[in-house]
């Protein structure tokens, strides 16, 4: 077999036979690898992709998404085709080659085209000196690649060092190598229900499975807002690792519950669901305006406050119940969805985030009545930005206790439980369901008397 398995059965035809899909996908691979803008910015502002066909849309999508999820293997490859792989190269060049490797080897693409439209780009971009380069490269790789591509170790080549150094350390070498293969597929599209009772009928129009843990699972993609449901408010995306967090509280019925970081607002529309009058906290006005799209959507406007504030200093006008804290952090548990998130964070970043979870929970924890209940999570897979973060939190807070969580509060899977009593969510868990987000999730309690 020439190929690998490949992520995408998309064959070429007359509508995605011209440079145009592939120029616009030259331009998006940049702005992500080369310009570190993300890749759903890219996808929501480019204006060359989003003037392209549906289908054509659906063929670059696939090829910068694939190609940033598979870059560790890709640029292997790319590094044996060539005489002197440590020879300097433009960006521009080599994003050429890695959309020509992708074509080759993880979608259904003949060889001759990728070899030939990937030359003709190297042309018309500015780069017609090194055409001769290209060709060479990508022929190499069509007689050769497929013997390297099967020696490939996939779990590390497509995970920066630093990142799985840190894995490693924290869970041992086997569960990292799972987490980054496992983090190669394409996440399914999750559903959470405004009214649980709509899970058969919604599940059926939709073609979707029920999670034990309430959420409804399409493993089909599609234009969201063309689904059954969508405009009547009946439910809205949000992973089921995600839609578990705010299921942890008792009962809401009028409970005031502060969302800390609320945007783009899953949780805030879970706690509205269950009945809470919700607080929801975000410093971004821009990433707030979904979150009130979907307010207005479901219907909620008089359970759901929203304010633009730095939860950091915010202080309530009134008294609160509960707080919800889904703290800013480095969204590796999300790496099947964003692909692009290993090549814009660094370890950098992620100290500068600990430090403001930190924040973030002192401060919680001030606002918080006695009996009060608060849970902490975070989409991240370090135990810096979770274990040792609750850790530390109640080292330092003796008025503090952790309300472990019970296998039947969350849909029976007992595996997702840690030795403490938190959640920590893996995307190996559930893997012959589809997988799932890596989170972490702790449920902390203030002492009713001091």
């Amino acid at each position: 077999m020439k190929k690998q398995e490949p992520d995408l059965f998309i064959t070429d035809s007359e509508e995605t036979d011209t440079l145009t899909a592939r120029r616009v996908a030259l331009d998006m691979l940049a702005n992500v690898l080369n310009r570190k803008q993300s890749l759903d910015v890219t996808l929501e502002t480019d204006k060359g992709f989003l003037n392209l066909s549906p289908r054509e849309r659906a063929f670059t999508r696939m090829m910068v998404t694939t190609t940033i999820r598979r870059l560790g293997q890709i640029d292997d490859l790319i590094n044996r085709a060539q005489d002197r792989p440590e020879s300097h190269k433009s960006a521009g060049v080599m994003n050429i080659l890695r959309l020509g490797v992708v074509q080759m080897f993880f979608m259904v693409v003949p060889d001759h085209a990728s070899v030939d439209t990937s030359v003709t780009l190297a042309e018309v971009t500015g780069h017609e000196r090194q055409k001769g380069f290209v060709n060479a490269v990508l022929r190499k790789l069509s007689r050769e690649g497929s013997k390297w591509a099967k020696l490939q170790d996939p779990s590390r080549l497509n995970t920066p060092d630093w990142l799985l150094r840190i894995w490693i350390a924290d869970y041992g070498l086997r569960p990292a190598a799972e987490i980054s293969v496992a983090n190669l597929n394409e996440a399914p599209l999750d559903i959470t229900l405004r009214n649980p009772h709509d899970a058969t009928s919604l599940g059926s129009a939709l073609g979707a499975t029920s999670l034990s843990t309430g959420t409804l699972r399409r493993m089909m993609g599609g234009n969201v807002r063309e689904l059954e449901g969508y405009d009547d408010g009946r439910w809205w995306i949000q992973d089921a690792s995600a839609a578990i967090a705010a299921q942890l509280f008792d009962s809401l019925d009028g409970k005031r519950v502060v969302d800390m970081c609320a945007a783009p607002g899953g949780k805030t529309l879970q706690l509205a669901a269950m009945g809470a009058r919700v607080i929801a906290l975000d410093r971004s006005a821009q990433r707030l305006k979904r979150l009130e799209e979907n307010v207005k959507r479901l219907g909620f406007q008089d359970r759901v406050s929203i304010e633009v504030a730095d939860a950091q200093v915010w202080q309530p006008k009134m008294p609160i119940d509960y707080i919800l804290l889904d703290a800013p952090c480095s969204a590796t548990g999300t790496i099947r969805r964003h692909p692009d998130i290993p090549y814009l964070k660094t370890l950098h970043d992620i100290a500068n985030l600990v430090a403001i979870q930190k924040k973030l929970l002192s401060h919680a924890a001030g606002l918080l009545p006695p009996g009060g209940v608060l849970i902490y999570c975070t989409c991240s897979l370090q135990k810096d930005e979770g274990e040792h973060q609750i850790a530390q939190f109640l080292g330092e807070n003796s008025d503090f206790k952790r309300l472990a969580v019970a296998p039947d509060e969350i849909g029976g899977y007992a595996e997702l439980i840690n030795a403490d009593g938190d959640l920590r969510i893996f995307p190996t868990h559930l893997s012959s369901l589809g997988g799932m987000d890596g989170f972490f999730i702790a449920r902390l309690q203030k002492a009713r008397h001091f």
